[in-house]
């Protein structure tokens, strides 16, 4: 049977609503019974699992006038759970300090930091630190959709940003504007052409002029395509990049958890140069699948070493 600690991690992981944690988890224990010989009991459990009823997030629409273009989203992640440098938390949490305090700033003219802009490789925490934010500060989570609000007809998308702007301004939380250089771009690039110019003054007035109390991020995986004058409009500038051994280790460790065999993670981390945060966690949940499916406890270090390889090769021709 299950020991206590796999019955403390199945219970911890149901109360804190993760369910890709609580799936492993019970996968872990139907692989220990089944090779314990007790195959009718891991069976059972397996088809438990596989009969669970999976629901996508709902995405939640709101008034007509940003009907598809901003939606709520759930939110699961904590700070804790974050694997990037010590800098980046640190400016993390006084983002969160000074929204907490913010009562006590505005007695001094004050105001906190509000307007943020992440910027860095895919995969390496842009978003998730958007919905951090909204978790630790239990505010809503709003993402602004990008792909709808830029539209090939002369003025409509300045139009669709003013609506999205007095949103912000009627409902408190945290929106994101991800893949912000699709309306961001140097305004003086040449193959530009001029509505996108209009689009960008227009945020550019909207977001020095917005007095909300929403936090407001853009992201973006280009910075060096952001037009210069965006930089000054934010409060704060983060950058992201690829993790360094010593998170690379840490991710591994946190990801693999109980299925990690007895090997030294730092030995492979060399191997992962090229891959962002979020290949390093999937290329560890296929190794976590692969040791399910063929009834092993651990993950070993070739099972692993083969499924970042796997990852790193999917970007080399």
């Amino acid at each position: 049977m299950a020991n206590s600690d796999q019955i403390k991690a199945l219970i911890k992981s149901h109360v804190n609503n993760e369910d890709e944690r609580f799936v492993t988890i019970a996968l872990q224990i139907a692989a220990h019974e089944a090779k314990l010989g007790r195959s009718i009991f891991a069976d059972e459990i397996k088809k438990l699992i596989d009969s669970r009823k999976i629901t996508p997030p709902r995405l939640k629409l709101f008034d007509q006038s940003v009907e598809g273009l901003v939606e709520e989203i759930p939110v699961h992640s904590r700070l804790t759970e974050l694997v990037i440098s010590d800098s980046l938390k640190e400016r993390m949490e006084r983002v969160i300090l000074e929204y907490k305090q913010r009562g006590k700033l505005s007695k001094h003219n004050l105001r906190n930091r509000r307007k943020l802009l992440l910027a860095g490789p895919p995969g390496t925490g842009k978003s998730m630190t958007a919905s951090i934010f909204a978790k630790e500060l239990h505010l809503p989570f709003y993402l602004v959709n990008m792909d709808r609000l830029v539209s090939k007809y002369m003025g409509e998308t300045s139009s669709k940003l003013r609506q999205v702007f007095e949103f912000i301004n009627n409902n408190h939380g945290i929106y994101l504007f991800d893949e912000f250089d699709t309306i961001g771009a140097e305004r003086l690039r040449d193959n530009d052409v001029g509505e996108m110019r209009r689009v960008l003054n227009s945020f550019l007035q909207f977001i020095e002029r917005d007095e909300s109390a929403a936090i407001i991020i853009a992201a973006t995986n280009n910075p060096s395509m952001l037009d210069q004058a965006l930089f000054r409009r934010f409060d704060d500038v983060f950058h992201y990049n690829l993790p360094a051994k010593s998170e690379v280790i840490q991710l591994i460790e946190n990801r693999l958890g109980s299925f990690k065999g007895r090997f030294n993670v730092a030995s492979i981390a060399d191997n992962v140069k090229s891959l962002s945060h979020a290949e390093i966690v999937q290329a560890c949940n296929d190794s976590i699948k692969e040791a399910i499916l063929f009834d092993k406890n651990k993950v070993d270090k070739s099972l692993l070493l083969k499924m970042l390889k796997n990852r790193v090769s999917a970007y080399q021709k």
